[in-house]
């Protein structure tokens, strides 16, 4: 059973919208989105402050505020579920360096504005979540 509510609209709408890799920041306990966007067959790259084992999934030690950018390039996509603004900002600086998107699915209202993003609130049955489109800066590939 899943925990987070919407997780299955989330992950049907990055499935549909999205390929190659896709990293998860600050991954948590709750990590819903990323099986089933690895049961959709996504490459799913999943980042925290620690290295940990959580049930099947391997989660990469990585600080997104000095990140290691081999864990990003490539990426399409980076994702947080209920990120501090602060994470937000540093998620924006790396996604605009490999020229990725950017989804928030914030605890409220707390959404950072990011240099380089436009953004829009997207309602995907009952996923309601932030999604950062790059405007062709210097990192958009």
């Amino acid at each position: 059973m899943l925990s987070l509510r919407g997780a299955e609209d989330l992950a049907e709408f990055v499935g549909q919208n999205y390929s190659g890799r896709i990293v998860e920041v600050g991954a948590g306990r709750v990590l819903d989105v990323a099986r089933l966007l690895l049961a959709r067959g996504l490459k799913v790259l999943l980042t925290d402050r620690e290295e940990r084992l959580l049930g099947s999934l391997r989660i990469e030690k990585d600080d997104i505020f000095a990140p290691r950018m081999e864990l990003y390039r490539g990426a399409s996509l980076l994702y947080s579920i209920r990120p501090p603004l602060e994470l937000q900002i540093a998620m924006g600086e790396v996604a605009v360096r490999v020229g990725a998107d950017i989804l928030i699915r914030p605890l409220q209202d707390e959404v950072a504005e990011l240099p380089g993003f436009s953004r829009r609130l997207v309602n995907a049955g009952e996923a309601r979540f932030y999604l950062f489109k790059g405007k062709g800066g210097e990192g958009s590939m």
